[in-house]
């Protein structure tokens, strides 16, 4: 991770450790500018404002609502005017977010720095740093730039947030401070400070280098900005049908005034009826119905521990075809545990255990040393580590550096001086006095453990009497006493879930800045590359890795191919998950992205679906994610795409109600006056059905996953709501219904024309023939599908039987063989729903 440092941009003071004046440093800032990661939008509220009101969606609603109060349909316009409230809040939420993600950004930058101004020390605002700056910064604090260390000891800083490597990273200083003058010089990434990773050990100077959005985090920041919220296939597949829907009413009431004004009827009873059409017409269900369905989604993932910040992803999580998944703290635990402890002496492992207690530091806050002292606890309450007969008293401690890759701490207990290393084992092989053959064979195991992704530390001790230590640290003399093997452990349920999505045709990539081989191991633990997520090593699959490099060598082409195989891709800059992303997007993938940490800020925002981490993700990644585990648990996002997948099938279920039913309702409406009959519907016919259609649309197809079985295979389209082959089947549905219902009004207006017994009979075959829409396409799985069926077919008998009721709807009570005719015209109209619910079953 090489970056080119310009002489401009070191400061005059490069090539020494000497700091900015402070007329250098105002140069510098009116040259630069802030140290700022995030530009903040002058009017925050007003661009929320001008982009909520893009959504086409809302107007439509507004205009047809506006329709129905012109009409005197209060009630209408009142439930349409209340759904864009939701609507409003979803697209204010989501637009809101896009500015709080970026804005969480600043949250990890430091807020204030000690720098070196005229020779002094002083403390100044983080954003007042400027290129050039010497900038001291103690462990525990966050860097404020981007720069280049110049001094310092035993340097370890946690760039997990930043680059996702789980382990602590080892920086040292630049020693030949002069090519910081030289021009384009690049600064090797182990001598580089970045913006928002934590100092862990030791005091380090900066000298600054990059600040603002020249930062890795402002590069992170403009890719976040530079992405956008696309619309979904299921927001643009409503809004194409409602369009169609619209244009359709339109023309439909257009022909039927004209018609009526043709037979002679007069210009209100010719109003009256287009108007009667129009209501019936409009396709208001439908953005109702999407929007109350994201609702009860977003009720339900929340109890599968899936927070939902952007309802519309709701219907995308159940299309998701790869998830790319971030390996620490998401696919792991994202904590170090001393995992295998290899003594020398394996029937007396208590010279291990001390040695690497007397060399870890209590306080140190090192995820290594809290590691071995977590370690050290549990075998002591195990009852297997021997106390020493005295604490010992630390007389001085040797700090790792990189060059030495080694650390030693020396104390006094009793009179005898103990001595414990611990390091690199090759380094602390060198230092002890085993034979050439032991050394290779000790040499040999920690190859091993390193290979299997664990982080291997070897550790020596020795012991003399006191009055024997110069005082210096010992190079020589040490006995070997074991390795420490620790691992960032997969989450409890990981290579489960993998397994899952895998059988369900759900690919998993692994993408991780970790070292190849050590997402190899995790990789190889989690089942990926083998079939259907089967032991890789029992099957003698591997899984695929692709190292950062070779995807930044690839080029753009190149990338496709190396994507489309690939397992595993580890070394990762936050830019390529991005292109990764992308790339999977070209070949017609819905790509999930998970992750926690602001490195995946851009790829969890370019994603069809974003999934943060709630635990241990950073605000960042939480904000600009569409949805947060609760429970930083892989296995939920198992139990979320089913619910999303259900929720896609209940859906349409849902329209394909709908249209059926509207066809039948608008089309015999139509066509019935076309022929030369009377009016078939009046408003208060209107009113009745859609008193069945929106509560059968809303409540009766909410069926559940219960168990988050991940059901059926992957659907990778974009474009389309239903198949062709079930549009083909709605199409014929409603074109039987429609016939059914002209049949039965021609046979039950006989040759008296009797106008009320066969509107009485056209109601009864659509209240009938809405039950058994809702029973075909259910199956009557849900107790509100049964209450439903019972409650149209009851309601239809109330209204046409009693007498008084029949009067004021201007319809007569029907006879046997008038319900028995009805019933079998729609058991003909209902029978293909059969094949229908199948193709959505699947």
């Amino acid at each position: 991770m090489e970056r080119i440092c310009t002489s401009d941009r070191a400061g005059s003071q490069a090539a020494g450790l000497q700091g900015l004046g402070a007329q250098e440093a105002s140069q510098q800032r009116q040259r630069f500018g802030r140290n700022d990661v995030v530009d903040a939008s002058p009017h925050p509220w007003l661009t929320l404002l001008r982009e909520t009101a893009k959504d086409p969606m809302l107007w439509f609603l507004v205009l047809a609502g506006g329709l129905y109060a012109l009409l005197g349909q209060m009630s209408e316009s009142i439930t349409l005017f209340v759904s864009i409230l939701p609507l409003v809040a979803m697209d204010a939420v989501l637009h809101r977010r896009t500015q709080a993600s970026t804005e969480g950004l600043q949250s990890r930058m430091a807020e204030s720095a000690r720098v070196e101004r005229d020779g002094a020390v002083v403390e100044v605002a983080a954003h007042e740093l400027v290129p050039g700056d010497l900038v001291l910064v103690a462990d525990g604090e966050f860097f404020p730039a981007d720069g280049v260390v110049v001094k310092g000891e035993g340097l370890q800083i946690d760039e997990s947030a930043l680059t996702g490597e789980a382990y602590p990273v080892v920086r040292s200083p630049l020693e030949d401070l002069k090519k910081l003058g030289r021009p384009e010089f690049a600064v090797p990434d182990d001598h580089l400070g970045l913006a928002g990773t934590r100092l862990l050990t030791g005091e380090a100077q900066l000298r600054v280098v990059w600040t603002g959005d020249s930062t890795l985090y402002g590069e992170i920041v403009r890719l976040a900005q530079l992405g956008r919220f696309e619309r979904t296939p299921l927001q643009l597949a409503i809004g194409r049908l409602v369009r169609v829907l619209v244009i359709a009413a339109v023309v439909l009431c257009a022909v039927l005034a004209v018609a009526e004004l043709l037979r002679g009827a007069g210009w209100v009873d010719a109003l009256v009826s287009a108007v009667t059409l129009a209501i019936a017409a409009i396709p208001e269900e439908f953005p109702v119905v999407f929007t109350m369905f994201l609702a009860v989604g977003v009720y339900r993932l929340a109890h599968r521990k899936a927070l939902v910040r952007r309802a519309v992803s709701v219907e995308n999580i159940g299309r998701i075809s790869c998830i790319c998944s971030d390996k620490t703290g998401t696919l792991t635990r994202g904590e170090l545990q001393l995992t295998h402890w290899l003594p020398v002496d394996e029937a007396h492992p208590e010279g291990l255990q001390s040695a690497a207690a007397l060399a870890a530091r209590v306080e140190s806050g090192d995820p290594l040393d809290v590691a071995i002292f977590e370690a050290l606890r549990t075998v002591a309450e195990n009852g297997n580590q021997a106390s020493p007969p005295q604490e010992p008293r630390v007389l001085a401690a040797f700090p790792f550096t990189e060059d030495r890759r080694r650390e030693t701490t020396v104390a006094v207990s009793e009179g005898m001086v103990h001595i414990a290393v611990k390091g690199a084992p090759e380094t602390i092989l060198g230092l002890c006095s085993q034979g050439g053959d032991e050394r290779i064979a000790w040499a040999k195991r920690a190859d091993n453990l390193a290979a299997e992704g664990h982080k291997v530390i070897a550790c020596a001790a020795q012991s003399f009497p006191g009055s024997e230590w110069s005082g210096q640290e010992p190079s020589t003399g040490f006995d070997f006493v074991g390795l420490l093997g620790l691992e960032d452990p997969v989450r409890e349920g990981a290579a489960e879930a993998v397994r899952r999505c895998q059988k369900a045709g759900i690919r998993v990539l692994m993408i991780t800045g970790d070292h190849p081989d050590t997402a190899a191991a995790i990789a190889r633990e989690l089942g990926l590359g083998s079939p259907q997520g089967a032991d890789a090593k029992a099957d003698g699959h591997a899984p695929r890795v692709v190292v950062g490099q070779e995807l930044a060598d690839a080029g753009e082409e190149g990338l496709d191919g190396l994507i489309a195989k690939a397992d595993v891709v580890a070394r990762a800059l936050p830019s390529q998950k991005l292109a990764i992303v992308r790339a999977l997007q070209r070949q017609g993938e819905i790509v999930a992205v998970t992750g926690d940490g602001v490195n995946d800020v851009p790829a969890l925002q370019a994603a069809d679906v974003g999934i943060a981490m709630g635990e241990r993700g950073t605000r960042s990644a939480r904000e600009v994610a569409a949805i947060v585990l609760l429970d930083d648990n892989f296995r939920t996002i198992v139990h979320a795409i089913a619910e999303g997948r259900q929720l896609f099938r209940n859906l349409q279920r849902s329209f394909q109600y709908l249209l059926m039913v509207h066809a039948g309702l608008v089309l015999s409406a139509t066509l019935i006056p076309l022929a030369g009959y009377p009016t078939l519907f009046l408003p208060i016919h209107i009113v009745w059905l859609e008193l069945l259609i929106h509560p059968s649309a809303m409540l009766a197809f909410q069926d559940s996953s219960a168990d988050g079985q991940l059901a059926g295979g992957v659907d990778r389209s974009r474009a389309t709501f239903f198949s062709t082959r079930e549009w083909g089947l709605i199409v014929f549905v409603g074109a039987l219904l429609v016939v059914g219902v002209f049949l039965s009004y021609r046979a039950a207006l006989g040759a008296e024309l009797d106008v009320e017994r066969a509107r009485a009979m056209a109601m009864l075959v659509m209240s009938l023939a809405s039950a058994g829409l809702v029973a075909g396409l259910t199956r009557l799985r849900t107790a509100a599908a049964r209450w439903i069926v019972v409650g149209s077919v009851s309601l239809a008998a109330l209204l046409i039987q009693l007498p008084w009721l029949a009067g004021r709807l201007h319809v007569e009570p029907l006879g046997p063989m008038d319900w028995a005719l009805a019933l079998l015209t729609v058991a003909v109209a209902c029978a293909p729903i059969s094949r229908l619910g199948g193709t959505t079953d699947a």
